[in-house]
């Protein structure tokens, strides 16, 4: 989507839709201060009729014939005095569905001024883009919604304009992330993932290292390789690396699990699990690499940034481990597997022991880890565990600008018992209470001391099976804006 700033007033402005956002309040005095635009008794009269009070969440659509604009869209933003960046969010992409159906230009108008104008404006084009986004790769004859190819953002400075050159990469980022997750698994083998992990380092300058089987087994990584056993297809261990021209200041890395289809082993999903959508427990290894296509076109300065997947299938053949098999992490350490349907935290295991061994000063993974997670905190918000406050603190931050809401959950180190094992150094689940927490404790086992760490559970947030905000209906692409602001925002 081509993006622009305009200057003009409402009234010089054309194109094919117009989009205005008003505050709850006396709406004649907002139209009046807006140049008149498009003020008319019969158009107050019909807000009367339609109950339009400009509501958060409150829409009324005008079409016209033979005329520029051909619609006219206001939506409502609700109070000043309680507006949110997520009202902003929320109020754009309203208006963008309401746009489909027409081509060409889109010109949005919102109270710029109530917030910063650039994160305003970033948060719109955001919106207006990504909520209009459709797979349609895999039908026969795709036949794509018509929707605007152009936005204009009305009334904004020209100060503004530096922000929106990152609107592309990071919406490309989460497009691409969509698209990894709505993938079927027979399409979306680790090796085609790791396939596009290398052409995507191709195209944005990266390093890459793609580890075969054998290169893991040198490495030790006995929990990774246990739970690739079952599956025909070889595991692809995925290492992308992001270097700035400017010496680096800052060594971070990002892991993302990446299991392209999880059937549970053999203790197989059954009932409410949903088996058909495991082909989304790659979301966290999809984020990570929407991440590094974002971040490889905006070239952060002085940092180095290593994109960490160990990718593999969780099948059942001859082969496949056994619940109560203990196998061997890179680190040494023994895990007792009580259940083979918590295999993301074996194959994150070795690659946190991996990225250790980068010394990097932080590391955060991604991972659609624990259904206890999304029972606690439901299918809007991630969880988010952390040893350091700062780089929680810092995350929280960058979330709240984009809309991808975090909570954080605690580490609570007595619920550690519950990973204790007769045979081994720990087993890989533990209670059923507090599940969520004891997957986290049982990741914090295999860092390295004085590495600050920080690990999202995103299992209910990287899909949704209903339009919510910016996120049409299927993959979210949940992670990808986050990471790319924490960087940007906490690294330059």
């Amino acid at each position: 989507m081509q993006l622009s700033l305009q200057q003009k007033n409402l009234h010089a402005w054309s194109g094919s839709v117009l989009v205005i956002g008003l505050l709850e309040g006396n709406l004649k005095t907002q139209l009046n201060e807006i140049e008149g635009a498009y003020v008319t008794t019969d158009l107050l009269r019909f807000f009367e009729k339609e109950d339009f009070s400009a509501k958060s969440g409150e829409l009324i659509k005008l079409e016209f014939l033979n005329q520029s604009p051909s619609k006219i869209i206001f939506v409502g933003l609700g109070k000043s005095e309680e507006l949110l960046l997520e009202d902003i969010r929320e109020g754009a992409a309203l208006a963008s569905r309401a746009s489909v159906g027409s081509e060409g230009t889109i010109g949005v108008f919102f109270p710029w001024e109530i917030f910063n104008p650039g994160i305003a404006a970033k948060v719109v084009a955001e919106s207006i883009r990504l909520s209009i986004f459709e797979d349609l790769r895999y039908q026969k004859d795709p036949k794509p919604k018509k929707s605007p190819q152009c936005l204009d953002l009305i009334g904004l400075p020209e100060i503004v304009q530096e922000v929106l050159t990152e609107i592309d990469p990071i919406c490309s980022g989460v497009e691409l992330a969509r698209q990894l997750v709505g993938a079927p698994p027979n399409d979306l083998t680790p090796t085609a993932l790791a396939a596009k992990a290398v052409e995507i380092a191709q195209e944005f300058n990266l390093e890459h290292k793609i580890l075969e089987k054998v290169d893991c087994e040198k490495e030790g990584m006995g929990a990774y390789l246990a739970v690739a056993k079952g599956s025909d297809l070889m595991p692809k261990f995925i290492h992308l690396i992001y270097r700035s021209k400017s010496p680096a200041k800052r060594r971070i890395a990002i892991v993302g699990k990446g299991l392209t289809f999880d059937s549970g082993g053999y203790n197989l999903k059954v009932g409410a699990a949903q088996i058909d959508m495991m082909k989304y427990d790659m979301g966290g290894s999809a984020a990570v690499i929407g991440a590094a296509r974002a971040l490889g076109e905006l070239a952060p300065k002085d940092i180095e940034i290593h994109f960490i997947i160990a990718a593999c299938e969780n099948m059942i053949n001859g082969s496949a481990v056994h619940p109560g098999d203990i196998v061997k992490a890179s680190n040494g350490k023994t895990i007792e597997i009580n259940n083979t349907d918590a295999e993301g935290r074996l194959t994150l295991a070795d690659a946190l022991i991996y990225a250790c061994k980068l010394k990097p000063d932080s590391i955060v993974d991604l991972a659609t880890l624990t259904g206890a997670c999304v029972i606690a905190l439901g299918e809007e918000i991630a969880g988010l565990w952390t040893n350091n406050d700062e780089l929680g603190d810092d995350l929280k931050k960058a979330s709240i600008l984009t809309g991808e809401k975090l909570w954080r959950m605690p580490l609570q180190k007595s619920y550690k018992k519950g990973l204790k094992s007769m045979l081994a150094d720990l087993k890989n689940t533990g209670p059923r209470a507090g599940g969520s927490i004891t997957a986290a404790l049982f990741l914090q086992e295999f860092l390295q001391p004085g590495i600050a760490w920080a690990h999202l559970d995103i299992a209910g947030t990287c899909w949704t099976d209903k339009d919510r905000g910016l996120n049409p209906a299927g993959a979210t692409g949940y992670g990808v804006r986050t990471l790319v602001n924490w960087i940007c925002d906490n690294f330059e």
